[in-house]
Protein backbone atom coordinates (compact mmCIF):
# COMPACT_ATOMS: atom_id res chain seq x y z
CA UNK A 1 0.00 0.00 0.00
CA UNK A 2 1.40 3.40 -0.94
CA UNK A 3 1.90 5.89 1.87
CA UNK A 4 -0.25 9.02 1.73
CA UNK A 5 0.69 12.13 3.69
CA UNK A 6 -2.57 13.12 5.37
CA UNK A 7 -1.07 16.20 6.99
CA UNK A 8 -0.32 18.05 3.78
CA UNK A 9 1.51 17.93 0.52
CA UNK A 10 4.69 15.95 0.22
CA UNK A 11 7.62 17.61 -1.37
CA UNK A 12 7.13 17.86 -5.06
CA UNK A 13 9.47 15.98 -7.35
CA UNK A 14 8.69 17.96 -10.50
CA UNK A 15 11.59 19.52 -12.47
CA UNK A 16 12.65 23.14 -12.08
CA UNK A 17 10.57 25.19 -14.53
CA UNK A 18 9.32 28.64 -15.56
CA UNK A 19 6.95 28.78 -12.59
CA UNK A 20 9.87 28.39 -10.21
CA UNK A 21 11.81 31.16 -11.97
CA UNK A 22 8.84 33.52 -11.67
CA UNK A 23 8.43 32.59 -8.01
CA UNK A 24 12.10 33.28 -7.26
CA UNK A 25 11.93 36.55 -9.20
CA UNK A 26 8.88 37.61 -7.17
CA UNK A 27 10.67 36.88 -3.88
CA UNK A 28 13.71 38.84 -5.12
CA UNK A 29 11.56 41.87 -6.01
CA UNK A 30 9.71 41.78 -2.67
CA UNK A 31 13.00 41.66 -0.79
CA UNK A 32 14.39 44.50 -2.89
CA UNK A 33 11.29 46.62 -2.23
CA UNK A 34 11.64 46.01 1.50
CA UNK A 35 15.34 46.89 1.42
CA UNK A 36 14.62 50.13 -0.48
CA UNK A 37 11.93 51.12 2.00
CA UNK A 38 14.31 50.31 4.86
CA UNK A 39 16.53 53.22 3.75
CA UNK A 40 13.88 55.54 5.21
CA UNK A 41 13.44 53.60 8.47
CA UNK A 42 14.08 55.49 11.73
CA UNK A 43 17.64 55.16 13.09
CA UNK A 44 16.39 54.71 16.64
CA UNK A 45 13.28 52.79 17.64
CA UNK A 46 12.39 52.58 21.33
CA UNK A 47 10.72 49.44 22.60
CA UNK A 48 8.11 48.99 25.33
CA UNK A 49 8.76 48.69 29.05
CA UNK A 50 8.18 45.08 30.11
CA UNK A 51 6.55 44.54 33.50
CA UNK A 52 7.95 41.40 35.19
CA UNK A 53 5.25 41.18 37.86
CA UNK A 54 3.17 37.97 37.56
CA UNK A 55 -0.04 40.04 37.37
CA UNK A 56 1.07 41.25 33.89
CA UNK A 57 1.20 37.72 32.49
CA UNK A 58 -2.53 37.30 31.66
CA UNK A 59 -2.43 40.50 29.56
CA UNK A 60 0.81 39.45 27.84
CA UNK A 61 -0.61 35.99 27.16
CA UNK A 62 -3.76 37.56 25.66
CA UNK A 63 -1.62 39.78 23.39
CA UNK A 64 0.45 36.80 22.17
CA UNK A 65 -2.62 34.63 21.53
CA UNK A 66 -4.32 37.58 19.79
CA UNK A 67 -1.42 37.96 17.33
CA UNK A 68 -1.50 34.21 16.66
CA UNK A 69 -5.27 34.31 16.11
CA UNK A 70 -5.04 37.24 13.68
CA UNK A 71 -2.31 35.50 11.68
CA UNK A 72 -4.21 32.19 11.64
CA UNK A 73 -7.41 33.89 10.45
CA UNK A 74 -5.50 35.50 7.57
CA UNK A 75 -3.86 32.16 6.79
CA UNK A 76 -7.18 30.33 6.63
CA UNK A 77 -8.80 32.97 4.39
CA UNK A 78 -5.78 32.95 2.06
CA UNK A 79 -5.81 29.14 2.01
CA UNK A 80 -9.48 28.80 1.05
CA UNK A 81 -9.20 31.31 -1.81
CA UNK A 82 -5.71 30.55 -3.15
CA UNK A 83 -6.01 26.77 -2.92
CA UNK A 84 -9.40 26.71 -4.64
CA UNK A 85 -8.18 28.83 -7.57
CA UNK A 86 -5.10 26.64 -7.97
CA UNK A 87 -7.16 23.45 -7.83
CA UNK A 88 -9.75 24.50 -10.46
CA UNK A 89 -7.77 26.74 -12.82
CA UNK A 90 -5.15 24.80 -14.76
CA UNK A 91 -3.37 27.88 -16.12
CA UNK A 92 -3.20 29.56 -12.71
CA UNK A 93 -1.99 26.32 -11.12
CA UNK A 94 1.16 26.34 -13.27
CA UNK A 95 2.27 29.56 -11.53
CA UNK A 96 0.58 29.36 -8.14
CA UNK A 97 1.82 25.94 -7.02
CA UNK A 98 5.51 26.52 -7.94
CA UNK A 99 5.25 29.82 -6.08
CA UNK A 100 4.03 28.01 -2.96
CA UNK A 101 6.74 25.39 -3.38
CA UNK A 102 9.46 28.06 -3.40
CA UNK A 103 7.94 30.12 -0.58
CA UNK A 104 7.66 27.13 1.80
CA UNK A 105 11.39 26.52 1.27
CA UNK A 106 12.41 30.07 2.23
CA UNK A 107 13.71 30.65 5.80
CA UNK A 108 11.01 33.00 7.02
CA UNK A 109 13.03 34.66 9.78
CA UNK A 110 15.46 35.92 7.14
CA UNK A 111 12.62 38.22 6.01
CA UNK A 112 12.02 39.60 9.52
CA UNK A 113 14.56 42.47 9.37
CA UNK A 114 13.42 43.48 5.87
CA UNK A 115 9.73 43.40 6.79
CA UNK A 116 10.26 45.26 10.07
CA UNK A 117 12.41 48.00 8.57
CA UNK A 118 10.24 48.36 5.47
CA UNK A 119 6.99 48.69 7.43
CA UNK A 120 8.54 51.03 10.03
CA UNK A 121 9.49 53.37 7.17
CA UNK A 122 5.87 53.86 6.03
CA UNK A 123 3.79 53.20 9.17
CA UNK A 124 3.82 54.36 12.81
CA UNK A 125 6.23 52.26 14.87
CA UNK A 126 3.62 50.49 17.01
CA UNK A 127 1.48 49.51 14.01
CA UNK A 128 4.51 48.51 11.93
CA UNK A 129 5.90 46.13 14.56
CA UNK A 130 2.51 44.53 15.27
CA UNK A 131 1.81 44.09 11.55
CA UNK A 132 5.28 42.66 10.94
CA UNK A 133 4.76 40.07 13.69
CA UNK A 134 1.39 39.04 12.21
CA UNK A 135 2.88 38.83 8.70
CA UNK A 136 5.76 36.71 10.00
CA UNK A 137 3.42 34.29 11.79
CA UNK A 138 1.14 34.22 8.73
CA UNK A 139 4.03 33.15 6.48
CA UNK A 140 4.92 30.38 8.94
CA UNK A 141 1.36 29.01 9.07
CA UNK A 142 -0.11 29.41 5.62
CA UNK A 143 1.91 27.17 3.26
CA UNK A 144 1.10 23.75 4.69
CA UNK A 145 -2.55 24.79 5.17
CA UNK A 146 -2.78 25.80 1.51
CA UNK A 147 -1.10 22.61 0.29
CA UNK A 148 -3.46 20.52 2.46
CA UNK A 149 -6.56 22.32 1.11
CA UNK A 150 -5.32 22.07 -2.48
CA UNK A 151 -4.53 18.37 -2.06
CA UNK A 152 -7.97 17.70 -0.57
CA UNK A 153 -9.75 19.46 -3.44
CA UNK A 154 -7.80 17.49 -6.04
CA UNK A 155 -8.46 14.13 -4.34
CA UNK A 156 -12.23 14.35 -3.76
CA UNK A 157 -13.68 11.01 -4.94
CA UNK A 158 -15.27 11.07 -8.38
CA UNK A 159 -18.59 9.71 -7.13
CA UNK A 160 -18.95 12.63 -4.69
CA UNK A 161 -18.27 15.08 -7.52
CA UNK A 162 -20.93 13.37 -9.63
CA UNK A 163 -23.42 13.53 -6.75
CA UNK A 164 -22.88 17.30 -6.41
CA UNK A 165 -23.55 17.67 -10.15
CA UNK A 166 -26.74 15.60 -9.92
CA UNK A 167 -28.03 17.82 -7.10
CA UNK A 168 -27.05 20.90 -9.20
CA UNK A 169 -25.08 22.56 -6.39
CA UNK A 170 -23.75 26.01 -7.15
CA UNK A 171 -20.21 27.03 -6.18
CA UNK A 172 -21.10 28.07 -2.62
CA UNK A 173 -23.13 24.94 -1.82
CA UNK A 174 -20.46 22.73 -3.34
CA UNK A 175 -17.89 24.45 -1.11
CA UNK A 176 -20.04 24.12 2.02
CA UNK A 177 -21.46 20.59 1.73
CA UNK A 178 -18.70 18.80 -0.23
CA UNK A 179 -15.30 20.47 -0.32
CA UNK A 180 -15.04 21.86 3.21
CA UNK A 181 -16.37 18.73 4.97
CA UNK A 182 -14.07 16.51 2.89
CA UNK A 183 -11.03 18.64 3.80
CA UNK A 184 -11.94 19.28 7.45
CA UNK A 185 -9.75 16.59 9.03
CA UNK A 186 -6.69 17.56 7.04
CA UNK A 187 -7.25 21.28 7.70
CA UNK A 188 -7.60 20.76 11.46
CA UNK A 189 -4.45 18.67 11.77
CA UNK A 190 -2.52 21.15 9.66
CA UNK A 191 -3.96 23.99 11.72
CA UNK A 192 -2.53 22.36 14.85
CA UNK A 193 0.87 22.09 13.18
CA UNK A 194 0.70 25.67 11.91
CA UNK A 195 -0.30 27.00 15.32
CA UNK A 196 2.55 25.14 17.04
CA UNK A 197 5.03 26.43 14.46
CA UNK A 198 3.64 29.93 14.80
CA UNK A 199 4.72 30.07 18.46
CA UNK A 200 8.36 29.89 17.36
CA UNK A 201 8.05 32.87 15.02
CA UNK A 202 5.85 34.87 17.40
CA UNK A 203 8.49 34.64 20.12
CA UNK A 204 11.20 35.62 17.64
CA UNK A 205 9.21 38.72 16.65
CA UNK A 206 8.46 39.67 20.26
CA UNK A 207 12.15 39.70 21.29
CA UNK A 208 13.73 41.11 18.10
CA UNK A 209 16.18 43.99 18.71
CA UNK A 210 18.97 45.15 16.41
CA UNK A 211 21.38 47.92 17.42
CA UNK A 212 19.43 51.08 18.35
CA UNK A 213 16.21 49.65 16.98
CA UNK A 214 14.12 47.89 19.62
CA UNK A 215 11.34 45.99 17.84
CA UNK A 216 10.15 44.12 20.93
CA UNK A 217 6.44 43.59 21.50
CA UNK A 218 4.69 43.20 24.88
CA UNK A 219 3.96 39.50 25.15
CA UNK A 220 5.17 36.23 26.63
CA UNK A 221 8.35 36.23 24.51
CA UNK A 222 9.38 39.74 25.60
CA UNK A 223 8.55 38.85 29.21
CA UNK A 224 10.89 35.83 29.19
CA UNK A 225 13.59 37.81 27.35
CA UNK A 226 13.49 40.63 29.91
CA UNK A 227 13.44 38.17 32.83
CA UNK A 228 16.54 36.40 31.46
CA UNK A 229 18.37 39.71 30.91
CA UNK A 230 17.76 40.65 34.54
CA UNK A 231 18.59 37.10 35.73
CA UNK A 232 15.20 37.08 37.47
CA UNK A 233 14.68 33.33 37.90
CA UNK A 234 11.34 33.82 39.64
CA UNK A 235 9.97 35.72 36.64
CA UNK A 236 11.48 33.11 34.29
CA UNK A 237 9.59 30.38 36.14
CA UNK A 238 6.34 32.38 36.02
CA UNK A 239 6.78 33.11 32.30
CA UNK A 240 7.51 29.50 31.30
CA UNK A 241 4.61 28.31 33.47
CA UNK A 242 2.23 30.79 31.83
CA UNK A 243 3.36 29.73 28.34
CA UNK A 244 2.86 26.04 29.10
CA UNK A 245 -0.54 26.77 30.67
CA UNK A 246 -1.69 28.64 27.54
CA UNK A 247 -0.53 25.76 25.32
CA UNK A 248 -2.33 23.15 27.46
CA UNK A 249 -5.54 25.21 27.61
CA UNK A 250 -5.61 25.70 23.84
CA UNK A 251 -5.04 21.97 23.37
CA UNK A 252 -7.85 20.96 25.75
CA UNK A 253 -10.44 23.59 24.80
CA UNK A 254 -9.77 24.11 21.07
CA UNK A 255 -7.74 21.46 19.26
CA UNK A 256 -8.86 18.23 20.91
CA UNK A 257 -12.56 19.14 20.68
CA UNK A 258 -12.07 20.01 17.00
CA UNK A 259 -10.36 16.66 16.35
CA UNK A 260 -13.21 14.80 18.06
CA UNK A 261 -15.81 16.82 16.13
CA UNK A 262 -14.05 16.30 12.78
CA UNK A 263 -14.27 12.50 13.06
CA UNK A 264 -17.83 12.73 11.67
CA UNK A 265 -16.37 13.81 8.30
CA UNK A 266 -14.17 10.75 7.86
CA UNK A 267 -14.86 8.96 4.57
CA UNK A 268 -15.07 5.33 5.71
CA UNK A 269 -17.42 2.38 5.52
CA UNK A 270 -16.61 1.11 9.03
CA UNK A 271 -16.66 2.97 12.33
CA UNK A 272 -13.30 3.29 14.02
CA UNK A 273 -12.84 1.08 17.08
CA UNK A 274 -11.31 3.90 19.14
CA UNK A 275 -12.42 7.27 17.69
CA UNK A 276 -10.81 10.45 19.05
CA UNK A 277 -12.45 11.79 22.18
CA UNK A 278 -12.51 15.06 24.11
CA UNK A 279 -14.05 15.63 27.53
CA UNK A 280 -14.84 19.25 26.68
CA UNK A 281 -16.48 18.29 23.35
CA UNK A 282 -18.65 15.68 25.11
CA UNK A 283 -19.61 18.25 27.76
CA UNK A 284 -20.43 20.94 25.19
CA UNK A 285 -22.41 18.55 22.96
CA UNK A 286 -24.73 17.61 25.81
CA UNK A 287 -25.22 21.22 26.99
CA UNK A 288 -28.57 22.91 26.34
CA UNK A 289 -26.74 26.13 25.41
CA UNK A 290 -25.10 24.37 22.47
CA UNK A 291 -28.48 23.14 21.21
CA UNK A 292 -29.99 26.61 21.60
CA UNK A 293 -27.15 28.26 19.68
CA UNK A 294 -27.39 25.65 16.91
CA UNK A 295 -31.18 25.92 16.58
CA UNK A 296 -31.64 29.67 17.08
CA UNK A 297 -28.38 31.27 15.88
CA UNK A 298 -26.02 29.26 13.66
CA UNK A 299 -28.70 27.22 11.86
CA UNK A 300 -30.93 30.15 10.75
CA UNK A 301 -27.87 32.28 9.93
CA UNK A 302 -26.37 29.58 7.71
CA UNK A 303 -29.73 29.07 5.98
CA UNK A 304 -29.93 32.78 5.17
CA UNK A 305 -26.40 32.74 3.76
CA UNK A 306 -27.30 29.72 1.58
CA UNK A 307 -30.43 31.47 0.27
CA UNK A 308 -28.47 34.65 -0.53
CA UNK A 309 -25.86 32.72 -2.54
CA UNK A 310 -28.53 30.73 -4.36
CA UNK A 311 -30.40 33.92 -5.34
CA UNK A 312 -27.35 35.86 -6.53
CA UNK A 313 -25.30 32.97 -7.97
CA UNK A 314 -27.67 30.34 -9.40
CA UNK A 315 -26.42 27.28 -11.21
CA UNK A 316 -25.81 28.05 -14.89
CA UNK A 317 -27.01 25.48 -17.38
CA UNK A 318 -24.32 26.33 -19.93
CA UNK A 319 -21.06 28.21 -19.68
CA UNK A 320 -21.00 31.63 -21.33
CA UNK A 321 -18.10 32.00 -23.76
CA UNK A 322 -16.03 35.14 -23.14
CA UNK A 323 -16.04 37.83 -25.82
CA UNK A 324 -13.05 38.46 -28.07
CA UNK A 325 -12.24 41.64 -26.15
CA UNK A 326 -12.33 39.77 -22.84
CA UNK A 327 -10.01 37.10 -24.27
CA UNK A 328 -7.46 39.72 -25.37
CA UNK A 329 -7.73 41.48 -22.02
CA UNK A 330 -7.09 38.19 -20.23
CA UNK A 331 -3.94 37.67 -22.28
CA UNK A 332 -2.66 41.22 -21.87
CA UNK A 333 -3.23 41.66 -18.14
CA UNK A 334 -0.45 39.22 -17.04
CA UNK A 335 2.08 41.27 -19.04
CA UNK A 336 1.87 44.24 -16.66
CA UNK A 337 2.90 42.39 -13.46
CA UNK A 338 5.55 40.53 -15.48
CA UNK A 339 7.02 43.87 -16.60
CA UNK A 340 7.01 45.10 -12.99
CA UNK A 341 8.78 41.91 -11.87
CA UNK A 342 11.44 42.23 -14.56
CA UNK A 343 12.10 45.89 -13.71
CA UNK A 344 12.25 45.08 -10.00
CA UNK A 345 14.64 42.21 -10.72
CA UNK A 346 16.85 44.59 -12.73
CA UNK A 347 16.97 47.13 -9.87
CA UNK A 348 17.68 44.37 -7.34
CA UNK A 349 20.52 43.13 -9.56
CA UNK A 350 22.06 46.61 -9.58
CA UNK A 351 21.94 46.73 -5.78
CA UNK A 352 23.63 43.31 -5.55
CA UNK A 353 26.34 44.35 -8.02
CA UNK A 354 27.22 47.30 -5.78
CA UNK A 355 28.54 44.92 -3.11
CA UNK A 356 32.35 44.69 -2.93
CA UNK A 357 34.07 41.33 -3.30
CA UNK A 358 35.05 41.26 0.38
CA UNK A 359 31.41 41.22 1.46
CA UNK A 360 30.63 38.38 -0.94
CA UNK A 361 33.51 36.50 0.71
CA UNK A 362 31.91 37.16 4.11
CA UNK A 363 28.61 35.80 2.78
CA UNK A 364 30.33 32.65 1.49
CA UNK A 365 32.12 32.09 4.83
CA UNK A 366 28.91 32.74 6.75
CA UNK A 367 27.02 30.29 4.52
CA UNK A 368 29.54 27.54 5.25
CA UNK A 369 29.47 28.24 9.01
CA UNK A 370 25.67 28.21 9.21
CA UNK A 371 25.48 25.09 7.02
CA UNK A 372 27.89 23.34 9.40
CA UNK A 373 25.73 24.25 12.40
CA UNK A 374 22.61 23.02 10.60
CA UNK A 375 24.29 19.66 9.87
CA UNK A 376 25.54 19.30 13.47
CA UNK A 377 22.08 20.10 14.85
CA UNK A 378 20.46 17.52 12.54
CA UNK A 379 22.99 14.83 13.49
CA UNK A 380 22.47 15.43 17.21
CA UNK A 381 18.70 15.37 16.72
CA UNK A 382 18.86 12.10 14.78
CA UNK A 383 21.07 10.53 17.45
CA UNK A 384 18.39 10.76 20.15
CA UNK A 385 15.08 11.03 18.29
CA UNK A 386 15.44 7.77 16.34
CA UNK A 387 15.87 5.42 19.35
CA UNK A 388 13.33 7.29 21.51
CA UNK A 389 10.82 7.63 18.66
CA UNK A 390 11.03 3.91 17.86
CA UNK A 391 10.57 3.05 21.54
CA UNK A 392 7.48 5.26 21.81
CA UNK A 393 6.06 4.12 18.47
CA UNK A 394 6.39 0.40 19.23
CA UNK A 395 5.58 0.34 22.96
CA UNK A 396 2.05 1.39 23.90
CA UNK A 397 2.75 1.63 27.63
CA UNK A 398 5.74 3.89 27.02
CA UNK A 399 3.72 5.92 24.52
CA UNK A 400 0.92 6.49 27.05
CA UNK A 401 3.49 7.78 29.55
CA UNK A 402 5.79 9.87 27.35
CA UNK A 403 3.70 11.10 24.41
CA UNK A 404 1.72 13.76 26.36
CA UNK A 405 4.98 15.06 27.88
CA UNK A 406 6.64 15.16 24.47
CA UNK A 407 3.69 17.06 22.97
CA UNK A 408 3.84 19.73 25.67
CA UNK A 409 7.64 20.04 25.39
CA UNK A 410 7.42 20.31 21.61
CA UNK A 411 4.83 23.09 21.84
CA UNK A 412 7.11 25.31 23.92
CA UNK A 413 8.89 27.52 21.34
CA UNK A 414 12.67 27.34 21.39
CA UNK A 415 12.96 31.11 20.93
CA UNK A 416 11.16 31.62 24.27
CA UNK A 417 13.80 29.56 26.08
CA UNK A 418 16.82 30.94 24.20
CA UNK A 419 17.42 33.93 26.53
CA UNK A 420 17.30 31.53 29.49
CA UNK A 421 19.75 29.22 27.70
CA UNK A 422 22.18 32.10 27.15
CA UNK A 423 22.38 32.68 30.92
CA UNK A 424 24.10 29.34 31.38
CA UNK A 425 25.93 28.69 28.09
CA UNK A 426 27.73 32.01 27.57
CA UNK A 427 30.10 31.26 30.44
CA UNK A 428 31.49 28.25 28.54
CA UNK A 429 34.32 28.44 25.95
CA UNK A 430 32.80 29.16 22.50
CA UNK A 431 29.55 29.73 24.38
CA UNK A 432 27.65 31.51 21.60
CA UNK A 433 28.55 28.80 19.07
CA UNK A 434 27.23 26.17 21.48
CA UNK A 435 24.10 28.25 22.14
CA UNK A 436 23.49 28.68 18.38
CA UNK A 437 23.67 24.92 17.77
CA UNK A 438 21.43 24.25 20.78
CA UNK A 439 18.78 26.71 19.56
CA UNK A 440 18.86 25.13 16.10
CA UNK A 441 18.56 21.73 17.78
CA UNK A 442 15.58 22.89 19.86
CA UNK A 443 13.92 24.16 16.69
CA UNK A 444 14.46 20.95 14.69
CA UNK A 445 14.36 17.92 16.97
CA UNK A 446 10.58 17.72 17.40
CA UNK A 447 9.91 17.52 13.64
CA UNK A 448 12.16 14.47 13.51
CA UNK A 449 10.81 12.89 16.70
CA UNK A 450 7.14 13.00 15.66
CA UNK A 451 7.95 11.64 12.21
CA UNK A 452 9.94 8.78 13.75
CA UNK A 453 7.06 7.99 16.12
CA UNK A 454 4.63 7.98 13.17
CA UNK A 455 6.96 5.74 11.13
CA UNK A 456 7.51 3.26 13.95
CA UNK A 457 3.78 3.11 14.68
CA UNK A 458 3.06 2.37 11.00
CA UNK A 459 5.27 -0.75 10.82
CA UNK A 460 2.81 -3.60 10.10
CA UNK A 461 2.35 -6.03 12.97
CA UNK A 462 2.85 -9.06 10.67
CA UNK A 463 6.37 -7.83 9.79
CA UNK A 464 7.19 -7.55 13.48
CA UNK A 465 5.93 -11.11 14.06
CA UNK A 466 7.97 -12.32 11.09
CA UNK A 467 11.15 -10.76 12.51
CA UNK A 468 10.41 -12.52 15.82
CA UNK A 469 9.90 -15.87 14.08
CA UNK A 470 13.20 -15.45 12.22
CA UNK A 471 14.85 -14.70 15.57
CA UNK A 472 16.60 -11.64 14.18
CA UNK A 473 19.12 -10.00 16.47
CA UNK A 474 18.71 -6.37 17.51
CA UNK A 475 21.17 -5.02 14.93
CA UNK A 476 19.74 -7.19 12.15
CA UNK A 477 16.18 -6.13 13.02
CA UNK A 478 17.18 -2.47 12.80
CA UNK A 479 19.00 -3.00 9.51
CA UNK A 480 16.34 -5.03 7.71
CA UNK A 481 13.07 -3.79 9.21
CA UNK A 482 13.12 -0.64 11.36
CA UNK A 483 15.47 1.68 9.43
CA UNK A 484 14.01 0.84 5.96
CA UNK A 485 10.48 1.40 7.32
CA UNK A 486 11.53 4.69 8.94
CA UNK A 487 13.43 6.06 5.94
CA UNK A 488 10.52 7.94 4.24
CA UNK A 489 9.49 9.45 7.57
CA UNK A 490 13.06 10.44 8.38
CA UNK A 491 13.40 12.28 5.07
CA UNK A 492 10.08 14.08 5.58
CA UNK A 493 11.13 15.12 9.08
CA UNK A 494 14.62 16.12 7.95
CA UNK A 495 13.26 18.43 5.23
CA UNK A 496 11.16 20.31 7.77
CA UNK A 497 13.85 20.19 10.45
CA UNK A 498 16.56 21.62 8.21
CA UNK A 499 14.28 24.52 7.32
CA UNK A 500 13.71 25.13 11.02
CA UNK A 501 17.47 25.13 11.67
CA UNK A 502 18.14 27.71 8.93
CA UNK A 503 15.35 29.86 10.35
CA UNK A 504 16.76 29.64 13.87
CA UNK A 505 20.16 30.89 12.72
CA UNK A 506 18.75 34.44 12.41
CA UNK A 507 18.20 34.67 16.18
CA UNK A 508 20.82 32.12 17.25
CA UNK A 509 23.95 33.69 15.72
CA UNK A 510 23.24 37.29 16.74
CA UNK A 511 21.76 38.30 20.09
CA UNK A 512 21.40 41.43 22.21
CA UNK A 513 21.81 40.21 25.77
CA UNK A 514 22.83 41.88 29.00
CA UNK A 515 23.26 45.24 27.31
CA UNK A 516 25.76 43.96 24.75
CA UNK A 517 25.63 42.56 21.23
CA UNK A 518 26.81 38.96 20.82
CA UNK A 519 27.45 37.44 17.41
CA UNK A 520 29.34 34.62 15.77
CA UNK A 521 30.30 33.88 12.18
CA UNK A 522 27.28 32.85 10.16
CA UNK A 523 24.76 33.89 7.56
CA UNK A 524 22.12 34.62 10.19
CA UNK A 525 24.52 36.93 12.03
CA UNK A 526 25.31 38.73 8.75
CA UNK A 527 21.61 39.37 8.14
CA UNK A 528 21.06 40.79 11.63
CA UNK A 529 24.32 42.80 11.59
CA UNK A 530 23.51 44.28 8.16
CA UNK A 531 20.17 45.40 9.57
CA UNK A 532 21.88 47.06 12.55
CA UNK A 533 24.45 48.81 10.34
CA UNK A 534 21.91 49.88 7.71
CA UNK A 535 23.80 48.01 4.96
CA UNK A 536 20.74 47.07 2.92
CA UNK A 537 22.67 45.77 -0.09
CA UNK A 538 24.39 43.25 2.21
CA UNK A 539 21.05 42.48 3.88
CA UNK A 540 19.48 41.71 0.48
CA UNK A 541 22.45 39.61 -0.66
CA UNK A 542 22.68 37.59 2.57
CA UNK A 543 18.93 36.96 2.67
CA UNK A 544 18.86 35.84 -0.96
CA UNK A 545 21.89 33.61 -0.38
CA UNK A 546 20.16 31.85 2.49
CA UNK A 547 16.99 31.46 0.44
CA UNK A 548 18.84 29.99 -2.56
CA UNK A 549 20.88 27.69 -0.30
CA UNK A 550 17.71 26.22 1.25
CA UNK A 551 15.95 25.85 -2.11
CA UNK A 552 19.00 24.19 -3.72
CA UNK A 553 19.45 21.80 -0.79
CA UNK A 554 15.78 20.85 -0.99
CA UNK A 555 15.96 20.26 -4.74
CA UNK A 556 19.38 18.57 -4.96
CA UNK A 557 19.48 16.58 -1.71
CA UNK A 558 16.17 16.17 0.09
CA UNK A 559 13.96 15.75 -2.98
CA UNK A 560 16.20 13.02 -4.41
CA UNK A 561 16.17 11.20 -1.08
CA UNK A 562 12.38 11.58 -1.03
CA UNK A 563 12.13 9.98 -4.47
CA UNK A 564 14.35 7.14 -3.22
CA UNK A 565 12.07 6.70 -0.22
CA UNK A 566 8.96 6.60 -2.44
CA UNK A 567 10.46 4.14 -4.95
CA UNK A 568 12.48 1.79 -2.77
CA UNK A 569 11.24 1.99 0.83
CA UNK A 570 7.47 2.26 0.59
CA UNK A 571 5.14 -0.45 1.92
CA UNK A 572 3.47 -2.61 -0.71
Amino acid sequence: MKRINVFGSASSTRPFGAGDLLALLLVLVVLYAGARLALNAPDVISGPTIDLKPRALPWYAALSVGRMTAAYTLSLLFTLVYGRIAAYNRRAEQIMMPLLDVLQSVPILSFLPVVLLGLSAILPEAIAVELAAIVLIFTSQVWNLTFAWYQSLTTIPKELREASSIFRLNGWMQFRVLELPFATISLIWNSMMSWAGGWFFLMAAEIFTVGQRDFRLPGLGAYLHEAAEQSNFGAITWGIGALILVIVLLDQFIWRPLIAWSDRFKVATLTEAEPPTSWFYDLWSSASLASWLRDRVSGPLLERVDQWWLRHFPVRETAVAPSVGAQWLGRALPLLPLAVLLYGGYRAGLMLLSLPLTQWEQIGLGLMATLLRVVVALLIALAWTVPLGVAIGTNRRLAALLQPLVQIAASVPATALFPVLLLFVLRLPAGLNIAAVLLMLMGTQWYLLFNVIAGASAIPQDLRYTSDLLQLGRLERWRTLILPALFPYLITGAITASGGAWNASIVAEYANFGGQTLQTTGLGALISDATAQGDYALLLAATLTMMFAVVLLNRLVWRRLYVLAEEKYRME
